[in-house]
């Protein structure tokens, strides 16, 4: 059986484990037009804010250990055409320029994503960096001890952790996001508020609700926006992705913005072609839809699955809650499922509870109070999201969460599930009953 994987960062080389793990006697050809793979790119801004004692390790996988398996490594090689439904690929060798043409049996479509680049006036300027891969990441390191002043654009996961990064190493920072509120589609407002503050404390300026109109200057980058106007030694656009899929239009089914959707394992509508990753929609179980959802753990495990369900349909995708959680000026965020903002621009009604408790009993020497918003259907009770944040380290909960909507559990069942009692951790009552307990009084 040929097999050709086209792209490797995670669900690339997770997809191509899995495959010869399988089917060890299986030829399998990988394309990826950089020189590296399985770069962990969430580690950025822990690396420029000088978090990671190796940035090696920020590998978790290499060309040469997928070729211990037996893969075909054909790094910095691009796939420029490809008929999916012959599988006939087109490839051009990045560093000789030569071109060649393979048949293949079977197609698995990992080619990621890209950072959005909006058509903004002076968007080339060299002082304008992107944050995306190792490439993006060694420049932005290599420049940090120079850089006095940075722009960062975007408040979501990456943005945010880049502009604590450099506030916590005395750089002037200014946060711009076209949103009201910081981490505003993570989370609902009265969390983002919280980490708002954070950043003023720590002399962040914010410059929420303004749109980026264009980009001037040459020692240092102007950013003009429809409000205001901010100078710094560079700016950093993070204002999401879109699915690397061009090459692919009108040959597979796909969602509006180009994610490819699958099947539940994870074949596309060709059939023998399978897609996994940022290339890829998701099956969103929050709204029991496909949806558009970059993250690293979802491309893995699609990866997984593909390797499993290759030759045979074995195991189906269960789905995703989106879970995550980030750390920031030592206070920690996590959530997973809808907020109420996700619910409204999803077309969906849902009730919500607000709490806020000591993580542990008063009588221990010190607590903290962990603020909490649940989600749930009005209608079914069913769990439909959850999020918290605290300066004790509660990222466990988003975990407990996404068991509950994955499970289809509701507010009645996540109120009384067995949970420990210890009072170095929590209350005897935990504070994931007790918000769910709070939503079934409200209910009634």
């Amino acid at each position: 059986m040929k097999v050709a994987v086209i792209g490797c960062t995670h669900a690339g080389t997770f997809a191509t484990q899995a495959t010869l793990t399988a089917h060890p006697d299986w030829d399998v050809t990988v394309y990826e037009t950089h020189d590296n793979l399985s770069f962990l790119s969430c580690g950025i801004a822990l690396w420029v804010g000088g978090h990671v004692s190796d940035p090696k390790k920020m590998f978790y996988s290499s060309p040469e250990m997928l070729a211990q398996l037996g893969a075909h490594m054909k790094m910095q090689h691009t796939v420029f055409k490809a008929d999916l439904k012959e599988k006939v690929l087109h490839v051009k060798n990045l560093v000789t320029s030569e071109e060649t043409i393979e048949k293949f049996d079977k197609i698995i479509v990992t080619t990621g994503s890209s950072p959005v680049i909006p058509p903004i006036e002076g968007i080339d300027n060299p002082n304008v960096k992107l944050c995306k891969n190792w490439e993006h990441a060694n420049e932005l390191k290599k420049s940090a001890p120079d850089v006095k002043s940075v722009i960062v654009i975007g408040s979501g996961y990456i943005g945010a952790e880049l502009a604590e990064a450099y506030a916590t190493t005395d750089k002037k920072v200014t946060l711009i996001d076209a949103l009201s509120h910081a981490l505003g589609k993570n989370f609902d407002p009265n969390i983002s508020e919280i980490v708002e503050q954070d950043y003023r404390d720590h002399g962040v300026q914010l410059a929420l609700s303004e749109k980026v109109v264009s980009f001037s200057g040459t020692d240092q980058v102007t950013v003009k926006t429809d409000k205001n106007e901010y100078t710094a030694d560079l700016a950093i656009l993070c204002v999401g992705f879109r699915p690397n899929t061009g090459l692919f239009k009108d040959q597979v089914e796909m969602l509006g913005n180009g994610a490819i959707t699958t099947d539940e394992y994870m074949q596309t509508s060709v059939k023998g072609v399978y897609a996994a990753g940022d290339s890829a929609a998701v099956y969103y179980n929050p709204t029991q839809k496909a949806d558009y959802i970059p993250l690293a753990t979802n491309a893995v495990r699609q990866g997984l699955l593909i390797g499993r369900n290759i030759e045979t349909p074995t195991e189906k995708y269960m789905g995703t809650q989106a879970t995550s959680a980030v750390e920031l000026f030592g206070r920690t965020y996590s959530g997973s499922g809808l907020t109420v903002e996700g619910a409204k621009v999803r077309g969906m009604a849902v009730a919500t509870t607000t709490l806020t408790e000591d993580y542990r009993p008063d009588f221990m020497p010190s607590t903290t109070p962990v603020l909490m918003n649940l989600t749930w259907d009005p209608k079914t009770r069913q769990v439909l999201g959850g999020s918290f944040t605290s300066q004790y380290d509660i990222a466990q909960a988003a975990n407990v969460i996404s068991m509950a909507i994955q499970t289809k559990m509701t507010i009645d069942q996540l109120a009384m599930v067995d949970m420990f009692f210890q009072p170095n951790y929590d209350q005897p009552l935990n504070y994931v009953n007790a918000i769910a307990m709070k939503a079934v009084a409200e209910s009634h």
